[in-house]
């Protein structure tokens, strides 16, 4: 039998105070005296922003911790530079010069004033830059017509080399600021514009490896920090969409920590991870802005997500996690989705989210549209091939690895099965029996298709990536339930079977067991997460609601309602694992007509008082 530590990584300890939570806090700095984007290296208490643009000029300015002073400026005025090094001594490697173009100048800061020194062997801009004046280096960037770059160049104190590619080529990405060409990290950047992405390499002193993603695909970003403690701050996420996102990297995975005061990019990233700054940049206008990051101050330990500890004081068991920040988490405005509508299908989370298909009230119409989420804005995408009222409650897989089964008109669509590459819809092999309103759980390779409206076609399948298979029914039939976790640990809830109900069946893989019932019966309802955290929204009662309620795999717990009553809202679907009950969206509505809102639900880590019984 496995015990906590093997299954979640933490061994329970008792402690004498509950730990502080793994979060930080940004701060208003002193302000720059010239308003550009920036670039920059150093410490929080001695750093350095070099050159800028808005336009291209040579300005440099040095930081002690609360006023930004004037210094010598570079030699070549320029932007868009790789910056190392620590005050004072200092590089900065490439850049834009505004047109005509880019070059290959470095020059070495010596607390005074800048001095040419050796070229790069590839002119470039928009770089990272890690290290030290003895050992430094650069990667990516882009060239001569915004071709991106994967070079990697290493500095030795005297002559550049070329060293391993990175493996995703791009510009305009963030990176670690630990002093160390053995050691470094860059993440984030587009390759090429306008593509946006979240990959993270670490390099070796020799080649590059992928490390786990951001959360959150950005370019325009900054960062600071080493490999195991490094900092992503700001950027953009597409187009202008400035992100205050925060994401600190613990040496395998990225964990969103507490927003920008301001969202900004192009600034300068300066410090460590646990003390650091960004200053100036773009918001989008040019800013002298400087805002301040730092961790809570020593402590026992440092909360995680899923730490359990007992507090030997209060003599009790607690807990640190989102899902015990779900009571008190409430539902916040998003953004518009483009065409609204109702029974539809959905799937992701905020910050990457999809929709598709789906019915308009006025003038009435089945939609092919889809639309794609960055967490700031909906943007069309490739329509579905055919004009089909999908509605397999919640859909199946993500943003980019999408299942959509079975639907309405006609009963010749209603055993289709398309897929989503993240950019464009395929036909799929179709289903045994034609499916309406049914719930849909699982992955775009390992689906479940639940139940259907239709009385006669109530079967369930499974889907392996290959053929559909029919498995067990349920034992209460009916549609227009929701729908979430696997294809072999599912949730099936709501509906009508017939009549409103408030049934909840659980499957195992092999059989559906009947479980606590919803505490109120309805139709209609969006659903998302696993079969031991999940939740559900909206739907028809009648009238139309704007209940939430949280599933904990054994009971459901009425939660933060809806701004707005809807039914049949195109939801975070129920396709997600256990993270999206507590990272969810609904949008649009089939009543009231063509709403077009977008509702988010983000809960916050917390700790808990873990109680048995």
């Amino acid at each position: 039998m496995a015990n906590y530590r093997d299954i979640k990584g933490f061994q329970i300890q008792s402690l004498s105070s509950d730990p502080v939570p793994y979060a930080g806090s940004w701060s208003s700095g002193g302000n720059m005296n010239v308003s550009k984007s920036r670039q920059g290296t150093g410490t929080q208490t001695a750093g350095l922003a070099i050159g800028g643009q808005g336009p291209v000029v040579a300005n440099v300015e040095t930081y002690n911790g609360s006023t930004w002073t004037e210094v010598g400026d570079l030699n070549t005025a320029k932007a868009q530079l790789g910056a190392f090094g620590t005050q004072p001594a200092s590089f900065a490697a490439g850049g834009y010069l505004g047109p005509p173009g880019i070059t290959d100048t470095v020059e070495s800061w010596n607390g005074t004033s800048w001095t040419e020194t050796t070229e790069i062997n590839t002119s470039r801009r928009t770089q990272a830059g890690d290290g030290s004046t003895t050992a430094g280096l650069i990667a990516g960037g882009t060239n001569v017509g915004s071709t991106v770059d994967g070079e990697t160049e290493l500095w030795n104190g005297s002559a550049w080399t070329e060293s391993g590619d990175l493996n995703t080529a791009r510009g305009w990405l963030g990176g670690t600021s630990a002093g160390s060409t053995t050691a470094s990290l860059v993440f984030g950047g587009n390759g090429p514009y306008p593509s946006v992405v979240a990959v993270c390499e670490q390099f070796n002193g020799t080649s590059w490896t992928e490390k786990g993603d951001l959360n959150q695909a950005r370019w325009l970003t900054q960062g600071s920090g080493t490999t195991t403690d490094g900092l992503c701050f700001g950027g953009d996420t597409a187009g202008g969409s400035f992100t205050a996102k925060t994401e600190a990297f613990d040496g395998t995975s990225w964990t969103e920590v507490n927003d920008l005061v301001t969202a900004v990019g192009e600034s300068a990233g300066i410090g460590t991870g646990s003390l650091a700054l960004t200053a100036g940049g773009q918001t989008p206008d040019y800013t002298n802005v400087t805002q301040e990051w730092a961790f809570p101050g020593p402590t026992a330990s440092q909360l995680v997500e899923g730490q359990m500890w007992f507090n030997t004081p209060a003599s009790a068991l607690k807990a640190y996690g989102k899902a015990a920040g779900i009571p008190s988490t409430s539902w916040a405005s998003g953004a518009a989705i483009n065409t609204g509508r109702g029974i539809g299908a959905g799937v992701g989370d905020t910050t990457a989210g999809l929709i598709w298909g789906g019915y308009r009230a006025s003038p009435a119409a089945q939609l092919t549209n889809t639309e794609s989420y960055n967490g700031t804005a909906w943007t069309e995408v490739n329509d579905l091939p055919t004009a089909v009222q999908f509605q397999a409650r919640g859909g199946v897989g993500t943003q980019t690895a999408a299942l959509s089964a079975g639907g309405e008109p006609t009963p010749n669509n209603q055993t289709e099965s398309e897929i989503w590459n993240g950019s464009s819809w395929a036909e799929n092999t179709e289903m045994n029996t034609p499916h309406v309103k049914a719930g849909g759980a699982g992955s775009q390779t390992a689906g479940i298709v639940i139940t259907s409206y239709a009385p006669g076609n109530e079967n369930v399948e499974v889907w392996n990536g290959s053929t559909w298979t029919e498995v067990a029914n349920v034992n209460t039939k009916g549609g227009d339930g929701a729908g979430f976790g696997s294809s072999t640990a599912a949730i099936y809830t709501g509906g009508e079977r017939p009549g409103t109900v408030a049934i909840t069946e659980s499957y195992d893989g092999t059989a559906w067991t009947e479980v606590a019932d919803l505490n109120t019966a309805r139709v209609g309802l969006a659903g998302s997460g696993g079969q031991s955290l999940g939740m559900v929204a909206g739907g028809f009662q009648p009238p139309n609601s704007v209940l939430t309620e949280s599933w904990n795999g054994s009971a459901w717990t009425e939660v933060g309602d809806l701004a707005n009553a809807r039914y049949g809202p195109l939801g975070s679907g129920g396709a997600q694992s256990v993270s999206s009950a507590v990272n969810a969206f609904v949008a649009g509505s089939y009543n009231p007509t063509n709403l077009t809102a977008t509702e988010e639900f983000v809960a916050s880590s917390a700790i808990n008082t873990v109680t048995t019984s």
